[in-house]
């Protein structure tokens, strides 16, 4: 399995290495750890501005990856007139954290983001998460999940997104699902399938039915619950594709149907050239 992730995520990073942030911000220190934001700007954009906004999560298992995993996303999202985030967060194999300081540091990024609003040039009414693999999770657990913060945050502002991108995501952490081990001591409160209610953002997956990882049987489900608690929820299956996918042979694909999503939710303006 590790070895499955890292090919994936090698493959990712070979395709974003010639992508650069316009800018980095702190959003988080811990100890002796400070955590950034990797910002991708529409052209000419300003404080005074009020533009749509994602930040994404890399995957990595909860225990490595980089947020250039998400650049190219960030960037195509950027050229398309949102401000795009890929967000760094503590890791095992960095920071000897467990999934719980992952989903910890989703939600301060979430949570920085939409208070740091008036700074940024961002509407934070408009404001998405994404992610792929575990990083699906951190982002599906900001929008389902609660209580799950550090001591002090400012809860005043909400953590929640408007909407959710999702890849491959692990949303299942259930006895049967993915990493129980890690979480079994609390994965009622970490599971995003065991928390899904009619507040729950409005969401897109993106999963390969040769996926290893994430049955194709869980989005389903997932997909299912979403509906029965009246929410949107959009899954897209692409056949013979294996984990990690999305940044390889169907990025295109994937990238159109994402644009299309949050063009229907008002975050981005028709795209005239499709």
């Amino acid at each position: 399995m590790k070895f499955i992730l890292s090919l994936v995520f090698a493959c990712s990073m070979a395709f974003a290495e010639t992508l650069i942030p316009d800018e980095q911000k702190t959003y988080k220190k811990v100890g002796n750890v400070e955590l950034q934001l990797h910002i991708f700007n529409p052209e000419g954009h300003k404080a005074s501005d009020r533009k749509p906004a994602i930040v994404f999560f890399f995957g990595g298992g909860w225990s490595g990856g980089t947020p250039s995993q998400f650049y190219p996303q960030c960037d195509y999202l950027a050229k398309r007139g949102m401000v795009a985030i890929s967000a760094e967060y503590r890791v095992k194999s960095r920071n000897g954290t467990s999934p719980l300081e992952c989903v910890k540091d989703g939600n301060s990024a979430v949570r920085w983001v939409r208070s740091h609003a008036d700074k940024l040039g961002i509407d934070p009414s408009k404001l998405a998460a994404g992610g792929g693999s575990a990083g699906g999770h951190v982002a599906a657990a900001t929008g389902t999940t609660k209580g799950i913060l550090e001591k002090g945050e400012d809860v005043s502002v909400s953590s929640k997104p408007d909407a959710l991108v999702l890849f491959n995501p692990v949303y299942d952490n259930g006895p049967k699902g993915y990493g129980h081990s890690r979480v079994k001591d609390y994965w009622e409160q970490i599971s995003p399938m065991h928390n899904l209610d009619k507040e729950t953002p409005p969401t897109i997956v993106f999963l390969g039915t040769k996926d290893k990882l994430i049955p194709v049987a869980t989005a389903k489900k997932y997909r299912l619950l979403m509906k029965e608690a009246g929410v949107r929820s959009e899954l897209f299956l692409y056949k013979e594709q294996v984990h990690g996918f999305f940044n390889t042979s169907k990025y295109d694909e994937t990238v159109k149907e994402m644009d299309r999503f949050l063009v229907s939710l008002g975050f981005l303006a028709e795209n005239l050239k499709d």
